[in-house]
């Protein structure tokens, strides 16, 4: 987080319901790194907050 300078709070956020978080196991308050291919990038990294 303070590598970007950002708050937790800041982040686009992610439900607990979602079944990617699901998935991991992820809880209320948790931040989540997302990793997707992409085709003029090469790899997207980004971040969500997780929420109720």
């Amino acid at each position: 987080m303070s590598r970007y300078n950002i708050e937790k709070e800041k982040l686009s956020k992610i439900m607990t319901v979602d079944p990617a978080v699901k998935a991991i196991g992820a809880d209320a308050g948790d931040v989540i790194e997302i990793t997707r291919d992409s085709e003029t990038a090469g790899e997207f990294v980004f971040y969500r907050l997780v929420i109720e």
